[in-house]
């Protein structure tokens, strides 16, 4: 189990690498805190082994020095088991069927638990003479940034995926529809951001459409879609965050890639909850109605 982590944790790091806006520096969505968080929830913490040798497998090509590679590999482990023990202590469940599990996750799992990450490897980095000092808060707001997009990203996508299954009997007007929201979300984005024009609103109303229709086996594809179709578009200087400084593309690519992942992910969480909550309605009533058809004495028939 332990390789097997690894080599997940180290493939998704090539990927997150595919997306870099500067070489080597600027990540905005770093998968491997998404698939570490994921491991954790799903196989618990003897996982956290895998994680360590996926992250040193990742960072000893690219650190500075032996002990600052040590010291980023261990934040690369303490955030996702800090996120995943708030978690835990929050009662979090893996289906995210609750709104209350996506705010966790939100704020307990990708906001407060990557503080540990980027905190400690930006202060690494200054401390190894491999970043100024005066770059130490727009360094610390892209690791911070990028660790928690992975969270939200990925994390969700893995956990809707280890429980998707085909159900047996679906339509095949419902397979179509889900393939024309997929085709759909993709298709939107490629328009929107490679036009001058801001377009991007487009993407919300498909977005919405995953929630209501799939929950989060459909929401956390297209939030994948739109994620990465919006760096892409970035790291190659077309479409609306392109002719901007550095700094200005990240706040605003990543406010975006936010919004979007948190309008999918807690509407997904809303309807999840409504309709297990209408399930739990109907079963009650339906107890009730066979206890009072027990307690009711027949009636005799009447006599001729």
């Amino acid at each position: 189990m332990t390789l097997a982590v690894a080599a997940v944790y180290y493939a998704g790091a090539q990927l997150g690498l595919l997306q870099e806006l500067v070489r080597g520096q600027v990540t905005p969505l770093w998968p491997p805190t998404g698939i570490a968080l994921a491991c954790l929830l799903l196989l618990g913490p003897r996982s956290w082994p895998g994680i360590t040798l996926g992250a040193l497998a990742v960072n000893a090509p690219i650190g500075p020095a032996p002990l600052a590679v040590l010291a980023i590999v261990a934040g690369n482990t303490l955030a996702p088991l800090c996120a995943y023990l708030l978690l835990r202590r929050a009662g979090f469940r893996t289906e995210l069927n609750r709104l209350r599990d996506a705010l966790a996750l939100v704020f307990l799992g990708a906001l407060a638990g990557m503080l540990i990450s980027s905190t400690l490897g930006t202060a690494v980095l200054v401390l190894a003479d491999a970043l100024p000092a005066s770059a130490f808060w727009p360094a610390w707001s892209v690791w911070w940034t990028g660790d928690a997009m992975g969270v939200l990203v990925v994390t969700p996508l893995l956990l809707a995926a280890r429980r998707a299954r085909l159900p047996r009997g679906v339509s095949p007007y419902r397979r179509l529809e889900a393939a024309a929201l997929l085709l759909g979300t993709a298709g939107v984005m490629l328009v929107a951001t490679r036009s001058a024009a801001s377009l991007l609103f487009l993407v919300f109303p498909f977005l919405i459409w995953a929630a209501l229709r799939f929950q989060l086996p459909g929401a956390a594809p297209c939030s994948l879609i739109v994620t990465v179709l919006a760096i892409q578009a970035t790291a190659e200087g077309v479409g609306p965050f392109a002719g901007h400084s550095l700094l200005a593309r990240m706040v605003t690519l990543q406010a975006f890639n936010g919004s979007t992942t948190l309008t999918a992910l807690l509407l997904a969480a809303i309807i999840a909850e409504r309709d297990h909550t209408r399930r739990q309605i109907e079963q009650v009533c339906v107890q009730l109605a066979e206890t009072v058809a027990r307690l009711t004495p027949d009636e005799p028939e009447p006599g001729r």
